[in-house]
Parts: structure tokens; sequence; C-alpha cells
């Protein structure tokens, strides 16, 4: 048994949680317990489990609701699922949705003991290794990221080709990597290849491989990427700079499946997922001739758009609070933690180097901010420095929900009377501007009366005293 594997149970039944933690600690396992799905959901943003041990049907969601937290979060933790109204249709739902193993109510001890030994037994050290490179990026709760996450949880049952697209930095690998590990090929290996980096006299002997003396330097066989992937993913990194010679073959091998290695005479089997990446408009390198259209349409069967960080600030004080515990733990150094005041400074920030430039400044304030808490002077200058972004006015309720999130965050209370009371204030300020202190035009533009908007004006003054 692994020693260090730590086991949640979630269950609203005090007496099965008080029964299975019992059971399991004598075991050796540590085991904390929850009674709630909204409670589990909690804990995932700052711990790790090895294995989920969770009720079905809780008060607050369904249990295997937490799966879809892992899944958005990227965290690779088996979960095992019980239920007291087991049927067929409930338990294929749940080993669709990824469930490790399903046990039904009342069920033996010996035999979860068991499940449990199976579920945390091989493969925790790489289960690790693969959080902290992808799902540890792969977070946001805004629009456009939940949309990517679903794309995700549909495609955890396929194999299917995936186009990505997104600016540099914006998480493109870290995409790939977890449709690869939510895929039916996460068994096999991930092999990525930046077909940019490589000369282009050298990327198809990088891709499909040679035989010895099939070109100056050959001294023996090479196998290409493709082989190395075989049973697993293959992943494209800007796919857009690959030569029209290049892609008139990779368009023959995802057409036919076969391929020959450079100078070869044996006729191959492709065994691999493609998954490609681009930060160009692929669409407009076809009109312009300089991408194959036929190989776009191969390539671009399932699409995912990855938003620059800059399109969805509401999501980096969360990226932000994840990447300083990382690098606190990679470096063993103590954990930081960003102001409110400072977290506002970074919203409004440009990010051109998107989410790789977020990790990269909280790797710096880690080593170099002197205190536990992070304030805005402790920001690099050539951070601050950048040009804000340019706030889009009708946007509004999303930075109301900014202040909101981070205010709350920071144990602020009586927030509805500080918001009614300050958009009072402003709207009010705003209308006198716009009449020029007209009082009557004031209120007719704010549909409010006169004698109401003195009494309002009059409970503003006082508050300021």
């Amino acid at each position: 048994m692994n020693e260090r594997a730590r086991i949640w149970v979630v269950d609203d039944d005090e007496a099965i949680r008080f029964v299975l933690q019992r059971a399991l600690r004598k075991k050796g396992y540590p085991v904390e317990c929850f009674d709630s799905v909204g409670s589990v959901s909690k804990a995932l943003e700052t711990s790790r489990p090895q294995a989920i041990l969770t009720d079905i049907r809780l008060p607050d969601a369904d249990g295997l609701s937490v799966m879809d937290t892992l899944e958005r979060q990227a965290i690779n933790v088996p979960v095992i699922a019980m239920t007291a109204y087991s049927d067929l249709d409930q338990a294929v739902s749940a080993f669709q949705k990824g469930v490790f193993d399903y046990l039904a109510k009342p069920f033996d001890l010996d035999q979860v003991i068991s499940v449990i030994g199976r579920a945390v037994a091989p493969g925790e050290k790489k289960q690790e290794e693969a959080e902290t490179q992808s799902g540890s990026q792969l977070l946001g709760e805004s629009p456009a990221m939940q949309e990517v996450f679903r794309t995700i949880g549909r495609l955890s049952r396929s194999d299917i080709s995936v186009l990505i697209t997104g600016e540099t930095g914006s998480g493109k690998e870290v995409v790939a990597r977890v449709l690869h590990q939510h895929s039916p090929r996460a068994d096999g290996p991930f092999v990525a290849i930046n077909t940019a980096a490589i000369p282009s006299e050298l990327l198809e002997s990088e891709l499909f491989g040679h035989e010895r003396g099939s070109f100056t330097g050959a001294h023996s066989r090479r196998e290409g990427r493709f082989e190395e992937a075989a049973g697993g993913t293959l992943f494209l990194d800007e796919i857009g700079d690959m030569p029209l010679a290049l892609q008139t073959r990779l368009l023959r091998v995802l057409a036919e499946g076969d391929y020959y290695r450079v100078g070869g005479r044996d006729l191959l089997r492709s065994e691999v997922r493609i998954i490609a990446a681009t930060h160009q408009d692929l669409e407009v390198k076809v009109r312009e001739g300089s991408f194959r259209e036929d190989l776009y349409h191969r390539l671009n069967v399932i699409y995912i758009a990855l938003p620059p960080l800059r399109d969805r600030t509401e999501d980096i004080a969360m990226l932000a609070r994840r990447f300083l515990i990382q690098v606190a733990e990679e470096l063993g150094l103590e954990e930081k933690h960003l102001r409110p005041e400072t977290i506002r400074v970074l919203e409004g920030l440009p990010w051109p180097g998107n989410v790789r430039q977020l990790l990269n400044l909280c790797r710096q304030l880690c080593v170099m901010a002197p205190g536990e808490q992070i304030f805005p002077e402790d920001l690099p200058r050539e951070v601050v420095g950048q040009k804000p972004v340019q706030i889009n006015l009708d946007q509004w309720p999303d930075l109301l929900r900014k202040w909101a999130r981070s205010e709350l965050a920071s144990g602020a209370t009586g927030l509805v009377g500080r918001a009614q009371s300050e958009l009072e204030r402003v709207l009010i300020d705003c209308a006198l501007e716009q009449t020029g202190g007209q009082r009557q035009k004031a209120a007719e533009l704010l549909g409010l009366g006169r004698n109401t908007l003195t009494r309002k004006l009059q409970k503003i003054d006082n508050n300021s005293d």
C-alpha cells in the first residue's frame, strides 16, 4: 500500500463517514471526510487526495459532479462512487463519467479496502507530475474557459483530431496534454514537436524517421515522432509554419494512415492521434496559398480557441494563487499571497505573454518579494509599466463581479450596502455633471423624484462627514 495515499470520503451520512474513516485508518490511510460536493470542490482549490470515495446522492449536488471540478482543473484523481440506489442506468452513467469503480450500498468493508488499494497503487507520481505540468495552468471561471472545459469533456471518450488556436503563451500545449490525459489513449505516450523550431530540411526525418545512409549524416536508422507516439498522441505545435512539401506528406499520412521513413521501403502504419496548434490564422494562410486547404480541413475536425489572458482577467487571481503555491513547493520557499490591491493591478495589465508570462511573474515574486504578502510595489517595474488594458464599458457587470470576488477574498463584509451606496453616489454625481448641477433634470435622468434625489444627496453628504 502507498503510505502517502490520502483518501477523501464524501457522504452526508455521519455514521457511514465514521465507519469508512475508521476502517481506512486501520489500514494506514490518512482520511479526510466531507458532507457535500461544495466542501470537496473548495478543498480541491488548495489540496489533493490520491482517491475520492463519494456517495452519488448528496444534499447540494450529484456526488459525481465532483468529477466536473476535477476535469475543469485537470486533476487526475480516481473517483469511486457509492450509492444505495443502484440501477443499471446509474451505473452506466457513472462509468461514462469516468469513475474508477462503483460500489452499491450496503457494501463490504473489505471490498472498499480492495478498491481503494487498486485505485492508489500505480502511477501516483506520474499523476502528480501531470497535475503540475498541465492542471495547474488549465483553470478558469471565465465563459471562454468554461467552453474549453466543456469541449474537453465532450472529447474525453474520443481520439478525434483537434486543432487548437491561441496566442503564444496561452496554454495550447497544456490543453493538448489534458486532452491526451482524458482520452482513450491516456496510457500511451504524449509526444510533442514544435514544427517551427526545427529546420525544414530536418523536419521530415524528425517526424517520420530515416534509414541509415538516406542522407548525409544519417549514420544509423532513426525512429520518427510518429513511431514514438504509437498508441498515444502526437502534438504538432505551430503547424502553421510547416513547409508546403511536408504538409503534402502529412496530409497523405492522415488520409491513408501509413507512411515510409526517409529513404525507407517498409510501409509503416500510423497509430497516433493528431492534435495540432497554431497562433496563426490558418484560414488566412489558406487564402494566401501558404497552407493546404485539404490539410486544414483534416486537422480542423474539432476546433478549440484559447482566449488571451487579457480577455479573461477574472481568472488571473485564481491562476496566480495556484502558481504561487506551485512555485513555493518546487523551490522549497515560503508560500506567498497577493494582496487584493495587487490583484487589481494585475487584472489591468495587457499580458502579451499570456498565462506563461503570469507563471514567470509568480516565479519572480516567490523569490524576490520581501514579505509573505505581495503588495503592488513588489511588482517588477517592467510589468507595472505596461500600458493598461482598455476597458470595455459594456462589461461593467464583469468588473463588478471582479470587485466582489476580490473583496470577499479579503474577508470584507457588508458588501451589498457598500455597493448600493457607491452605485447611487456615482449615478447621482454623473447625472449632476451631465445637467450642470440642475437637480430637477438630474432626477428626471435617473428616474427619481426631486425630493427623493434631495434625500439621497443629504444621506451621501452625511456619510461623507
